[in-house]
């Protein structure tokens, strides 16, 4: 009988494993290593002091670019590997609760799902606004939208949140050679479903939307349903805006923000992410309980017509096009910084990087690829 799926129980008992026996070569390795510590991302150190955050706010006129959320200096290089659920390798500072952008979508998704799995949704083509908060989906461009639509990043949702119109991401570019030079130009939208925009106020407005589905902050439903059932520590935290509390039954709620955009997102460690990332690769599945559907899992790394390389708030290698030196099979929770969770169900991995240059995030994939013998 096969052995059972490895899982990691407190921190200090998360059993390591030799590269050579997890199938890596040892030297190749150390390289790997040395590689992600010497390609640090360009973004300021002090983030809570800076004047603004490239790609996001810099590319942004005033008032659009005011940060409007807590903000916090930045840790170093860090990260860690694992191969079959085993620590093979860390860098840096694992256990710093460090910002990490937009991979608080990723997180979203799974609160989605989860969020299905209890009967919350219904289905995914159910219109958002027959469920909650009609009053933002009661326009002709916004009724036809969907929960689809706003996992997918194709809602095209028209309108104002927290200060910050849907127009402030129009044309936005992403990638190392993006320069954003027409981003926050007004164009035409289309109907819902029918284009691709990364737009951060509409990932907002799915975080609002599941706030006054759950009737619960997320950050406490995350906790409860999500991280402490699989050991994540108490020290991460999720952080709205100044003007992001609002009113659900009565009580008065932060909605938190989707990333870090302006401020706010999610504060958490290396550690705690690849917990969470390791729940992923297994399917929801952690020891003997199904935390998430299987199914949901599946659903959520699938391409979607419009941009092959995008899931349901996930990154996806559709025929290698995100980064041609990591398996098609690999899929991605990804944040500004670079902020990375990358995981590859075939080969059994997860590896967290954070604060990686744009530019060398794929030779940086390369790099661990290289050391995977066979």
């Amino acid at each position: 009988m096969a052995d059972s799926p490895y899982f990691p129980y407190l921190d200090q008992d998360w059993e390591s494993i030799e590269p050579d026996a997890a199938g890596f070569d040892t030297d190749a390795l150390a390289a790997a290593l040395r590689f992600a510590e010497s390609h640090e991302s360009t973004w300021p150190r002090d983030l809570e002091n800076a004047h603004f955050l490239p790609s996001l706010t810099a590319d942004e006129p005033e008032p659009w670019n005011k940060i409007i959320g807590p903000m916090a200096p930045r840790g170093g290089p860090a990260g860690l590997l694992l191969k079959g659920g085993r620590l093979v390798a860390q860098w840096g500072d694992i256990d710093r609760a460090d910002m990490t952008f937009s991979i608080a979508k990723s997180y979203l998704s799974i609160l989605a799902g989860l969020a299905m799995s209890k009967g919350l949704i219904g289905s995914l083509d159910a219109r958002v606004g027959d469920a909650v908060l009609p009053d933002l989906f009661q326009s002709p461009q916004n009724r036809q939208i969907t929960w689809r639509h706003l996992l997918t990043q194709t809602s095209e949702w028209q309108g104002e949140l927290f200060s910050k119109p849907d127009q402030v991401d129009h044309f936005r570019e992403l990638g190392p050679d993006s320069t954003n030079s027409r981003k926050g130009q007004k164009r035409d939208l289309s109907a819902p479903g029918a284009y691709w925009e990364y737009n951060d106020v509409r990932v907002n407005l799915l975080s609002l939307s599941l706030l006054h589905l759950f009737k619960q902050p997320l950050p406490d439903v995350l906790r409860q349903e999500i991280m402490d059932p699989i050991g994540a520590s108490d020290a991460w935290e999720w952080w709205g805006y100044e003007n992001s509390e609002v009113e659900v039954d009565g009580k008065s709620m932060i909605s938190v923000s989707g990333g870090s955009h302006w401020g706010g997102g999610m504060r958490i460690s290396a550690r705690d992410h690849a917990r969470f990332g390791l729940l992923v690769q297994r399917g929801g599945a952690w020891r003997n309980k199904q935390i998430l559907p299987e199914q949901w899992i599946y659903d959520l790394r699938q391409p979607i017509d419009l941009n092959p390389q995008y899931g349901f708030l996930w990154w996806l290698n559709t025929d290698r096009g995100q980064y041609p030196s990591a398996p098609a099979s690999s899929f991605f929770a990804m944040g500004a910084g670079t902020n990375l969770i990358w995981i590859d169900q075939t080969l059994d991995i997860t590896m967290v990087a954070r604060w990686v240059d744009q530019a060398a995030v794929d030779p940086l994939l390369g790099a661990f690829m290289s050391a995977l013998k066979g």
